[in-house]
């Protein structure tokens, strides 16, 4: 009886914490500090040190995003000074020998990398710029080719499937798992279908190191995101879950008053409620991380994510799913596969039938079936869409699942079909 009662006051102490504390358990990382500033403006009694004060520690070691997470400074440094060279620069000093000798495999080199997009791909007009300059179609083309050479491995590649070739080139990898990975990359819609294969599991974990997009590494924007979690493989013990506390503002309380009064008490209190709210939280979100490692294990070992969905999580818990929506809300995990949101490990409905993963599926099948001199615009897909699941949505919706597909618009597809190269 008193073991239940003890359960019951620790369930009631949590559920009050994260209730008093919502906004601080919804806050990324990056934001804490920020969300806890009221709080610590009325309270007199509270000292709050960030966890970004030193500005070193802003961003994460490439290498422990690639999956050698190490502590040495000397490394963190290293990283951070290759990370702060652009893209084009370390492009354009791999524009002449031995590559690109001549004159014009530089002037076709240097065309091709000032029409990349932001991801790194190609969606230049190889035609015009032939025609302009005099330049067989066929020329450009093997010149192209030789940026599956260039550093990193995948840019200037014209698709998706392209950039995976590319780096499949550069990989170490068995003669029977190569073979395999071609098949694969091929048929990226359909991986599961090789999951029987000898060399799957070999294929598979080469393939899902792969960057995607090839310029991955130089997005801005990914450098300000903050991890609340590390998952790395330790040769010891497997996979690590790791929270990164370092960044975690630490709380100090000045209970020195020597008088009662009912205002120091409440601000003690307050104080004391905070603390609890920071470490329900850190105690939420290892949570989380180690049943994402049971439930996407496949995933983190070279695999794909599984179907999950976060009422099963929830029930894991024993709490609502909207509280376990807040605490993923935000959050990003860094591991060797990259930087991931964890909203990306959860199938989330759309309505109470259809899922965002249904929705996905046919959106490929739509693109795959299209007629390839009159591909469908994003408008023509939606109502296709709506149609078969029989649901609402709106343009956009389609646009930011087919970008997170890495599926170009109707009119980049026109021009990757009269190549050949989808």
């Amino acid at each position: 009886m008193l073991r239940v009662r003890h359960r019951l006051e620790n369930k009631n102490k949590f559920s009050n914490t994260l209730r008093s504390w919502l906004p601080i358990l919804h806050s990324g990382l990056s934001e804490l500090s920020e969300t806890m500033a009221p709080f610590v403006e009325t309270n007199p009694l509270i000292e709050v040190k960030s966890g970004f004060e030193e500005s070193f520690e802003k961003r994460i070691p490439k290498k422990i995003i690639n999956g050698a997470v190490s502590n040495s400074r000397t490394e963190k440094i290293e990283a951070l000074t290759i990370q702060s060279r652009s893209l084009f620069d370390i492009l354009d000093e791999q524009m002449g020998k031995p590559l690109f000798p001549t004159p014009i495999s530089q002037k076709i080199a240097h065309f091709i990398i000032e029409n990349l997009d932001e991801g790194g791909y190609y969606e230049g007009d190889s035609e015009k710029f032939c025609d302009e300059n005099g330049i067989d179609i066929e020329q450009f083309y093997k010149v192209h080719q030789r940026f599956l050479h260039v550093e990193p491995v995948g840019v200037a590649a014209r698709n998706l499937k392209e950039s995976f070739l590319f780096q499949l080139e550069s990989s170490e990898i068995s003669d029977e798992g190569y073979t395999l990975a071609l098949s694969m990359i091929e048929n990226l819609e359909n991986l599961h279908t090789f999951s029987k294969e000898h060399a799957f599991a070999e294929a598979m974990k080469v393939i899902g190191r792969f960057k995607n997009p090839p310029a991955i590494d130089f997005f801005e924007e990914p450098q300000d995101i903050v991890p609340d979690i590390i998952i790395y493989f330790n040769k010891e013990e497997g996979i690590e879950v790791k929270l990164n506390d370092e960044y975690y503002p630490s709380i100090k309380i000045d209970s020195n008053y020597a008088i009662e009064h009912e205002f120091i008490s409440q601000k003690i209190k307050e104080a004391k409620d905070l603390v609890d709210a920071l470490e329900m939280r850190r105690a939420t979100l290892y949570k989380v991380g180690l049943m994402l490692v049971e439930y996407q294990y496949d995933f983190f070992t070279g695999g794909v994510i599984m179907p999950l969905t976060l009422t099963e999580l929830a029930e894991e818990f024993g709490h609502n799913p909207s509280t376990i929506s807040r605490a993923i809300a935000n959050k990003y995990i860094a591991c060797d596969r990259g930087m991931i949101a964890m909203r990306d490990f959860f199938t989330t409905a759309v309505d109470e039938d259809t899922s965002n993963a249904t929705i996905k599926d046919l959106l490929v099948k739509i693109i795959k079936e299209e007629p390839r001199d009159k591909p469908l615009s994003d408008m023509k897909i939606l109502a296709i869409i709506q149609e078969k699941l029989k649901l609402k949505m709106v343009r956009r919706t389609i646009a930011k699942y087919r970008k997170l597909l890495n599926i170009a618009g109707s009119s980049e597809r026109r021009k990757n079909y009269k190549l050949g190269c989808v």
